[in-house]
């Protein structure tokens, strides 16, 4: 049965609520949910958790739920790219649980696998570790740190089946896949939607078990936070082209 919905609103419509955790895929602007992101702004649902690797830049991404005013807490792993987040955190209108990058991606996976904690070295002595249980192994300190499983996770694939089978493309792959499986919900939006069997099983990444809902993305400018170029060199007595 086809999983196709007609809107990303459609798809959200009866999902969200006040208080929700919601976990994003994408890391910076690459590889976000935009059109998904955008109907969580218009539905006016407040007092979300967001889970996400960051939150976006001001306006964009995951910034715009910021504006909104509809976000209490964030479980992210980086924020300096926004100016706003940083106003509400300082001013105590939101709530931070920062999470090493690494060991958030493997808290989302183990969400998805059904495993409640694990133990990392990651974070042991630092304010990472307050208040978390620490154990021995082999002679070293280990600390707990708990597996996510959100209310609804919102993901961006490049290709997907009516299935819901996912492929993903370059670094817009990032958080995505740990994002998908970490979901009670998960609602992917795709730029590109094909009949099943199109996509090469051998190329599927998150498969189509893990997404009960999927859109078609709205083709839109890629953001980059900070566009870094460098200039090439002149190649004296070359002509354009040669």
């Amino acid at each position: 049965m086809s999983k196709v919905q007609a809107s990303a609103s459609e798809a959200l419509h009866d999902v969200l609520c006040d208080g929700m955790v919601l976990a994003v895929g994408g890391f910076g602007l690459s590889g976000i949910p935009a059109d998904l992101i955008d109907a969580v702004r218009a539905s006016g649902v407040k007092d979300l958790t967001v889970v996400s690797n960051n939150m976006g830049v001001d306006g964009k991404g995951l910034g715009v739920l910021l504006e909104a005013g509809q976000v209490r807490k964030v479980i992210a792993s980086y924020v300096g790219e926004n100016k706003l987040f940083a106003e509400q955190f300082l001013a105590g209108v939101l709530e931070v649980e920062f999470s090493p990058q690494g060991t958030l991606a493997e808290r989302l996976r183990a969400g998805g696998a059904g495993i409640p904690a694990f133990y990392t070295k990651t974070g042991v002595g630092t304010l990472i570790a307050e208040g978390k249980p620490l154990a021995d192994f082999d002679g070293e300190t280990y600390l707990q740190e708990r597996g996510i499983v959100a209310d609804v996770a919102l993901v961006k694939a490049w290709r997907a089946d009516t299935l819901g089978n996912l492929e993903y493309r370059f670094t817009a792959r990032n958080f995505n896949p740990v994002v998908a499986t970490a979901g009670r919900m998960t609602i992917a939006e795709a730029e590109v939607i094909v009949q099943p069997g199109d996509i090469d099983p051998n190329h599927v990444i998150t498969p189509g078990v893990y997404v009960q809902r999927l859109i078609q993305a709205t083709a839109r400018v890629k953001d980059i936070e900070q566009r870094t170029v460098r200039s090439r060199p002149v190649l004296v007595g070359v002509e354009a082209g040669e």
